[in-house]
């Protein structure tokens, strides 16, 4: 009985994750659409507060689960139209801050290389504007567009949506792994070189923090110039 009530509930969520635009913008204030279909499975979230969905959106959501529409919840944010972000390529200091925000790797670039959006796989969830410490990015709306999301591109984000966090637990799991597996010497050893070299030098982090202050002093500079 157990197994098959799980498994009802597994399919409620993912039909109703079905239904979720799948920008993956935590509007709604869920980790992304997946945990949000699973908070309105489990009765803690209301169908209202998906603001890339729209009206339509909730009445799907409405007509699914048999209940009464509710006006989206403004607390959450308005309805926009879609929109993609863009990169000012002159201004990018390469500090791939925006490259780990983005949800679905919509943003090719490495560290200290100019970055770019693909467009065609950005959500418009605007989660990279915060971290960008030059403000090179923007917002810039799509004519025609009504709503954020159409079924093929809203299939294609939840695809790289799941894929980020599959290599992300992957990632995550070999660091673990690799930690675990240090003889037990070499950990020693390597503990005590690491005090030797810290105490001699920056740590990795400081540099890296010094280049990332220097990059955004240049920026700033420019502006004021």
């Amino acid at each position: 009985m157990q197994t098959t009530s799980r498994l009802k509930q597994h399919t409620l969520i993912a039909q109703i994750d079905a239904l979720l635009p799948q920008t993956q913008c935590r509007q709604c204030g869920y980790d992304g659409c997946k945990p949000y279909a699973a908070a309105i499975a489990n009765g803690e979230a209301n169908i209202n507060q998906c603001p890339p969905g729209g009206e339509p959106g909730v009445r799907a959501l409405a007509d699914l689960l048999q209940r009464p529409y509710l006006p989206l919840n403004p607390a959450h944010g308005m309805t926009k139209a879609k929109a993609v972000a863009v990169i000012d390529e002159e201004t990018c200091i390469g500090c791939t801050l925006c490259i780990a925000a983005c949800p679905v790797d919509a943003i090719l670039g490495a560290a200290k290389f100019m970055h770019t959006v693909i467009s065609q796989e950005c959500t418009g969830c605007e989660l990279c504007l915060p971290p960008c410490p030059v403000d090179c990015i923007s917002i810039q709306t799509v004519a025609g567009r009504a709503l954020a999301m159409n079924t093929e591109e809203s299939d294609l984000a939840r695809r790289r949506h799941e894929q980020r966090l599959k290599r992300q637990a992957f990632e995550t799991h070999n660091k673990a792994q690799t930690y675990h597996q240090r003889p037990a010497a070499y950990a020693g050893t390597a503990q005590t070189d690491t005090a030797d070299i810290s105490a001699a030098a920056p740590s990795a982090d400081t540099l890296k923090q010094a280049a990332l202050a220097a990059a955004i002093a240049r920026v700033k500079a420019q502006k004021a110039g």
